[in-house]
């Protein structure tokens, strides 16, 4: 696409996870603690329901709100658990899931160095989302990549 033509209707700009759950405004105080979130807006009802929010995570911005049981919207603590997990590009998983912990997160798996090049952890936040933390320790090429799944299929 040159300069001087416009963009097909429908075209996707951009992507943003939109996290449904319960007490947003704690969500977003852990999130601050936990993953040094920047909150960048929220709009809150008078009786302190948050309907939208946005957060900045690193160069990611996601977006959440509490939940409405009347729109059907409703977060993991309602539903049983999350159907996603946000993965999280960190520079020091170790750290990063010390920061969590203490933010009140579970640690579901525990940080280990993974055979496609990185040291990889998760969390649960208190609000039922998963987050995969993941530091890269190694460039692996493809090749090698699909060499080692093999291996480990095996």
């Amino acid at each position: 696409m040159n300069e001087q033509q416009e963009p097909a209707p429908g075209t996707i700009h951009s992507v943003q996870p939109y996290l449904r759950l319960r007490r947003a405004a704690e969500a977003i105080d852990f999130y601050r603690q936990a993953f040094g979130a920047e909150e960048i807006m929220r709009l809150t009802e008078p009786g302190g329901r948050i309907g939208h929010a946005e957060i900045r995570i690193g160069p990611a911005v996601l977006f959440l709100a509490d939940e409405y049981p009347e729109l059907g919207i409703r977060g993991p603590e309602s539903l049983g658990g999350a159907t996603i997990a946000m993965h999280l590009s960190v520079d020091a998983v170790d750290a990063v899931v010390e920061r969590a912990s203490q933010a009140g997160a579970a640690i579901t798996r525990p940080p280990k160095d993974e055979f496609y090049g990185q040291r990889t952890a998760v969390v649960r936040d208190p609000f039922g989302h998963e987050w995969m933390l993941a530091q890269t320790i190694e460039e692996v090429s493809p090749e090698e990549l699909q060499r080692r799944f093999e291996e480990l299929t095996k």
